[in-house]
């Protein structure tokens, strides 16, 4: 007799399946293969490959909110909002193309919910109107998502270096005309975990100094 198929089977299978074949490789075909069913076995639960990367993220996000942060109920708004990139950088990191999965997925329950409302709550009572609180959160989200989509494209996994990002091929290739450009390779394309700090730093410096806290 068959084993039933249910939806967190699929899920789970779907992001092992990540690491080894990429987004681009992700197909439905290959899903059900892995799980020795038929494709259309597939469309019981999910219509499409993006509800199937909506649910992902909604697993990777659930895994997410759930790790302990180690901040107490005196952390600041900085503290905080550092610490949920960090972790959100090294939840993206545990899969290949984890922030291209991220990317523009609607989340399929609500469990976004409660830690988003507790960060809203933090940045609101160090003086944040909710707007603005809202706008720094995501600016903050933005940046980790863009910069972590930048980096797995040059190391598609930890150890992993994409072919075309060896930084003497690429000075010798942008040549003498252009020096500065050469000449800041391993500052674009090196030391991702210095430049996400600096990336956090800025944007930190940037909240504080456009959005907030609200004067008294």
């Amino acid at each position: 007799m068959a084993t039933r198929l249910d939806r967190d089977q699929v899920v789970e299978t779907a992001l092992r399946l990540l690491n080894e074949v990429g987004l681009e490789g992700l197909t439905l075909r290959r899903i059900a293969k892995e799980l020795n069913v038929q494709a259309p076995a597939l469309y019981w639960h999910f219509k499409n490959k993006q509800a199937l990367l909506d649910e992902m993220a909604t697993a990777m996000f659930r895994r997410l909110a759930e790790a302990p942060t180690g901040l107490g109920p005196e952390a600041t708004w900085q503290e905080r909002l550092i610490a949920s990139q960090r972790a959100l950088r090294h939840a993206l990191l545990g899969y290949r193309d984890g922030a291209k999965v991220f990317s523009g997925t609607r989340f399929t329950g609500t469990g976004h919910a409660a830690p988003m409302e507790a960060q809203l709550s933090a940045f609101v009572a160090a003086g944040f109107a909710p707007g603005p609180a809202a706008r720094a959160s995501f600016i903050a989200y933005t940046f980790t998502l863009g910069f972590v989509i930048e980096e797995q494209a040059v190391e598609p996994m930890a150890g992993e270096r994409a072919p075309g990002y060896d930084l003497a091929e690429r000075t010798a290739l942008i040549g003498p005309d252009y020096p500065l450009t050469a000449a800041v390779g391993a500052d674009l394309f090196e030391d991702y975990e210095v430049r996400f700090e600096e990336g956090l730093r800025t944007i930190v410096a940037g909240i504080e100094a456009t959005l907030g806290p609200v004067a008294p």
